[in-house]
């Protein structure tokens, strides 16, 4: 159909979010909108013309391949529908927020009991209906979650040599939260990121750098393409660094409210994001490879796994997204969506502690 005609039900939601993602967040981790018209949904030339000079989406939007995507890696989208109620950002075929009227009160009571067993662990079905969210871009194979495979990699750090051994950045540095200072970086994720510098350094006695260069104070387009050669120039004079964690807020609906009680302190909660290197039109995308794929999904689920047997219900589920996001550079790389927009500075400081706990689990091997 023409790029103004109505979009089907059965795949109108998943087709515009995709579309709208490659053209206004290529790089760039967060919510994508729709525009509603006369209770359907239609793109609008102007978001297809920018997809188009984006990434050769060809006939993106015609029935026949919007068909195609359906069929594609049915199991996983299977997987998903069947969660979908469960995810905070969910939004119904209206595109109305799902369980937008819950209290924390009443998701906390809720936060389910998680069997952690390798048992159900080596379910794949399992496994991605409870620790992650696959984007509508992307598709994860049950090979590439394995979690043996995933929990058997060694994740230990070597202590006994010198030099700084975590680095710290933030590909987003002017993310703020609610109650931030207008133009003060240190209110925002920066002064998050330098809070959870100073427990590892000062608490788990771990070396950290961290970096607070700006690399999206005029625009977020391109941010991490910016970072990359500052980060590459770090690791170059630092080579005994062996963490990279990006540390970004997420942006979420206003009636989504990222928080949880920890030990009586009100707490943002997190997620960790992944970057696959693939898209569902693409398949592969060769000139962002990341040969430490394997070892960055190994990094998050253990980090996810410590984080539900210590902490219930402080992490979102891993987020999987296509492209790559300068997770290639270390095979211990996270992407940390800490909070989001409406939590509190205090909300996304108090979450450095088990932030900074499961980290140290993590790389201790415990």
């Amino acid at each position: 159909k023409s790029s103004g005609s109505l979009i089907p039900k059965s795949w109108k939601i998943r087709m515009i979010q995709s579309v709208q993602e490659n053209a206004e967040r290529l790089y760039m981790p967060g919510v994508t909108y729709t525009e509603k018209k006369q209770g359907e949904i239609r793109v609008t030339e102007a978001v297809v013309h920018m997809a188009s000079a984006l990434i050769p989406l060809g006939n993106y939007v015609t029935e026949r391949e919007a068909a195609e995507l359906l069929t594609e890696d049915e199991a996983t989208y299977a997987i998903l529908a069947k969660k979908q109620a469960e995810e905070e950002n969910s939004v119904d075929e209206n595109g109305q927020l799902i369980g937008k009227d819950k209290s924390e009160e009443t998701r906390q009571a809720s936060v389910p009991t998680m069997d952690l067993s390798m048992e159900r662990l080596n379910d794949f079905e399992y496994l991605v209906s409870n620790f992650y969210t696959v984007d509508s871009v992307t598709y994860i194979n049950p090979s590439e979650l394995n979690a043996s495979e995933l929990l058997g990699k060694d994740l230990r750090i070597d202590l006994s040599t010198g030099g700084s051994k975590i680095l710290i950045y933030h590909t987003h540095s002017q993310e703020a939260f609610a109650d931030s200072v207008p133009g003060d970086v240190n209110t925002g994720i920066v002064g998050v990121g330098e809070c959870l510098t100073k427990i590892l350094t000062e608490q788990y006695g771990y070396r950290v750098l961290h970096n607070t260069g700006q690399y999206d104070v005029e625009t977020r387009d391109n941010a991490y393409s910016r970072a990359l050669p500052a980060v590459e120039q770090i690791l170059a004079e630092n080579p005994s660094i062996q963490v990279i964690i990006d540390l970004h807020r997420d942006e979420v609906a206003e009636e989504t409210k990222l928080v949880t009680d920890i030990q009586g302190r009100p707490t943002a909660r997190f997620m960790f994001f992944n970057g696959l290197s693939r898209t569902r039109k693409t398949g592969d995308i060769d000139y962002l490879a990341n040969e430490n794929q394997e070892a960055n999904l190994a990094f998050s689920f253990q980090m996810q796994l410590k984080a539900a047997e210590y902490y219930p219900g402080l992490t979102r589920r891993i987020y999987l997204k296509g492209y790559r996001y300068n997770m290639h550079l270390r095979p211990r790389t996270l992407l940390v969506e800490l909070g989001a927009q409406n939590n509190t500075v205090e909300e996304a400081i108090n979450a450095c502690d088990p932030l900074a706990h499961i980290l140290d689990m993590v790389l201790k091997g415990e």
